[in-house]
């Protein structure tokens, strides 16, 4: 029976290597304590449960320190830095045509709600894939 867990083990920490998360290293180590439980002890029945136990203890245990590890924070790209900032209108906008706009001394597509002319300034509220989308800048 220590071979059938010694396999366990090692499908575990293969799926655990070619995954970005952690998804299985939990049940590996429960694998490795049935393992050595199954040297010692001939029941199917309380290898499995080593197995059960230890897996849910790692987990409990690991889990927060993960989750203190892990940035939940989203990081800024260099073109959200563009979200919230002036632009010129550089090509005339409307509700059914794309017009263009300058900022941060890129030219990028944009579009709007309302009728934006050639000079005005704009204010950058979202980008939507490859364009930017804008409302006139209030003074």
């Amino acid at each position: 029976m220590a071979i059938c867990w010694f396999v366990t083990f090692v499908v575990l920490l293969f799926i655990e290597l070619t995954t970005v998360n952690l998804v299985s290293i939990w049940f590996a180590v429960g694998a490795v304590a049935a393992v050595i439980t199954a040297c010692f002890v001939d029941s199917a029945v309380i290898q499995t449960l080593v197995f059960i136990i230890v897996s849910l203890v790692a987990l409990l245990i690991t889990k927060p320190m993960v989750k203190k590890f892990k940035s939940s924070k989203i990081e800024a790209t260099n073109l959200d830095r563009v979200v919230g900032k002036t632009a010129i209108v550089t090509k005339r906008i409307s509700a059914s045509s794309y017009g263009e706009v300058k900022v941060l001394g890129s030219i990028w597509t944009a579009a709007s709600d309302e009728v934006i002319e050639v000079g005005t300034h704009a204010v950058v509220k979202k980008i939507d894939g490859v364009k930017l989308l804008v409302s006139k800048e209030e003074k």
